[in-house]
């Protein structure tokens, strides 16, 4: 049975948010509904809608505090040649998405509405996950604009982000590829090497 609110609407947002996101951990997104929620933090359906304005909204929290986590767990040391660092945030990115599956791949499974505009705050997250690998583009190819740096960090990701999406859904072996970070590696290097040659 639902109790009688005991915490502020903070307090209740932040449950709410801690709530889902065991349950996106332990059964996947699919198995994200605004009761099961509600059960397990003892309020209403009716209280999540006071600090959420529907489940897209509360989606979109979620992914927002995975966006963070992710860019946490992309740390290089600078002292480091920029190759060798892109490639250790190539290796966390992978290991990171296989260590949080279903974490990881509720950013791509739940959209926003169609038409609808990204937020301010949640567009700043998704760029911190991409900064230390445009900071280490810009070690690279100082010679670049900013704007061109951008555009290779974000390509490269996507290739790198494809590599881990074909492993962890079970699918890099019809295409006769068994050993996953070793394709990362071989796709960074390759690039790097392309992109170099072409900011020459």
């Amino acid at each position: 049975m639902a109790r009688r609110s005991e915490h502020s609407l903070e307090e209740i947002k932040e449950m709410v948010l801690k709530a889902a996101e065991n349950i996106v951990i332990e059964e996947g997104y699919e198995a994200l509904t605004v009761r099961k929620i509600a059960l397990e933090i003892g309020y209403t359906v009716g209280s999540i809608y006071m600090v959420f304005a529907n489940m897209a909204d509360l989606g979109l929290h979620i992914k927002g505090r995975t966006l963070d986590d992710i860019a946490a767990h992309l740390e290089v040391v600078d002292d480091d040649p920029a190759e060798q660092c892109i490639e250790v945030l190539a290796k966390a990115y992978l290991r990171y998405a296989s260590q949080n599956y279903n974490r990881w791949r509720m950013i791509f499974q739940q959209r926003l509405p169609e038409q609808a505009e990204i937020p301010d705050w949640y567009q700043a997250k998704i760029d911190q996950v991409f900064r230390e690998m445009e900071a280490q583009f810009a070690r690279l190819t100082p010679q670049c604009d900013e704007g061109q740096r951008k555009r290779a960090a974000r390509a490269l990701w996507g290739g790198i982000h494809g590599i881990c999406e074909l492993s962890l859904t079970g699918r890099m072996d019809l295409v006769g590829v068994h050993d996953v970070e070793e394709s990362v590696v071989l796709l960074v290097r390759n690039f790097i090497r392309g992109w170099v040659a072409q900011a020459h």
